[in-house]
């Protein structure tokens, strides 16, 4: 009999436990489908027309620049410009003594006056011996000799002429002058120096900075990935050589105003890989110094039919693939493989993988994975953040 009770009390115990168990599974599975799939915020993929930037690092240099160097030999007798300062092209800048270059063409035109005066006298006697010859006053020889010494005259005269004009012009070189307009450094002579017609040294230098270069450099791929994609018509020229650029300064401010590409270079520097590019600006506030470092910016191409997806909606795979979630026709989550173009912004501009209509997924990513069903509304109503912290 004690054994029957015995039997019988744990039969009684394993039912209940059995009974228990059940009805929590129950309760488990029923708050489950209560709950469905797990809802995920996704856009929907649209191609748009995407500009290319590119920036690049690079240096001003001046549009123009000049050396004031002296055409003749003399002493300075004084500068005449700030240095530092705004020329004119043409403004006075050395003046070097002028004393005997002054002298030189005084004689010059003392032997002009001369030659002149000579040639008048031999001009009315060629003529006179033209009109002796006809009735044989005077020989045949005599004539041809009046007719000789008119034309040496006027040899002369020509040369004293010339003679005159370098003087004047040696003259005019005594006052040195901005070759063009722009901003001149230092002066690297003073008052009383000697200076001569070929010296190696510069007296100054004048830099025209209004308008001002940017040279900048690109990777020889990078242009011809460009150039690829231009040919293949994924992207449309923004421009032959006309490209507009935008510059950032190095104290991370925005110049104000625009440039436009000028050239890029025809060879490819074997050193580093890399070509040249000029671009040029308006610099009419003289913002922009020679040598200063700049980043900048410029369109390259535009692409008409660009897909652009949140950086954050990638990951990598074991193989180092970019991965990214859709929502499938069927309701389930796929995987697709991208090929990453390069990144504007915080998006990705994506060159395959994904195409128009896709549901791309953007919210609740932690909580999914490949074949799950899933509910999808759009990213950014709340509902997909709101049910990835249950």
């Amino acid at each position: 009999m004690q054994t029957e009770k015995y039997i019988f009390r744990t039969s009684l115990a394993v039912v209940a436990v059995s009974l228990a168990l059940t009805g929590c599974g129950g309760s488990q599975g029923n708050q489950q489908q209560k709950m469905g799939p797990p809802v995920v915020g996704v856009v929907t993929i649209n191609p748009q027309r995407v500009a290319i930037d590119t920036e690049l690092s690079g240096r001003t240099s001046p549009y123009t620049v000049a050396d004031v160097r002296p055409q003749i030999g003399g002493i300075i007798l004084k500068r005449q410009f700030t240095e530092g300062g705004d020329v004119k092209a043409g403004q006075v800048l050395y003046q070097i003594d002028p004393a005997t270059y002054k002298a030189a063409a005084d004689s010059a035109q003392a032997a002009l006056d001369k030659a002149v005066a000579n040639l008048e006298t031999l001009r009315l006697k060629a003529e006179r011996y033209k009109q002796l010859v006809a009735i044989h006053a005077v020989g045949q020889q005599d004539f041809d000799d009046a007719q000789a010494s008119f034309k040496s005259a006027q040899a002369d005269v020509a040369a004293n002429k010339a003679a005159l004009e370098t003087a004047r012009i040696n003259l005019g070189y005594t006052r040195v002058t901005a070759p063009v307009s722009g901003r001149i450094g230092k002066s690297s002579v003073t008052a009383g120096a000697l200076v001569t017609a070929d010296q190696a040294t510069a007296l100054a230098t004048v830099q025209q900075l209004d308008p001002i270069y940017v040279d900048v450099t690109q990777s020889n791929g990078e242009l011809l990935r460009l150039k690829h994609e231009l040919a293949s018509g994924v992207l449309k020229s923004a421009g032959a050589g006309q490209a507009s650029v935008k510059l950032t300064l190095e104290d991370g401010s925005v110049y104000p105003l625009e440039g436009k590409l000028q050239f890029s270079d025809v060879t490819v520097d074997p050193t580093t890989g890399s070509v040249s590019l000029r671009a040029i600006f308006p610099n009419p506030k003289h913002d922009l110094l020679p040598g200063m470092y700049v980043r900048a910016k410029l369109q390259e191409g535009v692409n008409e039919q660009g897909i652009l997806i949140p950086q954050t909606s990638v990951s990598h795979d074991s193989k180092g693939d970019s991965v990214c979630m859709v929502v499938g026709a069927d309701g389930k989550v796929q995987p697709r493989i991208l090929q990453v173009g390069r990144a504007i912004g915080d998006k990705w501009l994506v060159n395959g993988g994904l195409k128009p209509g896709d549901q791309l997924i953007v919210d609740g990513l932690q909580k999914i994975r490949p074949g799950v069903p899933v509910k999808a509304v759009p990213a950014g109503n709340g509902a997909a953040s709101a049910n990835s912290g249950e």
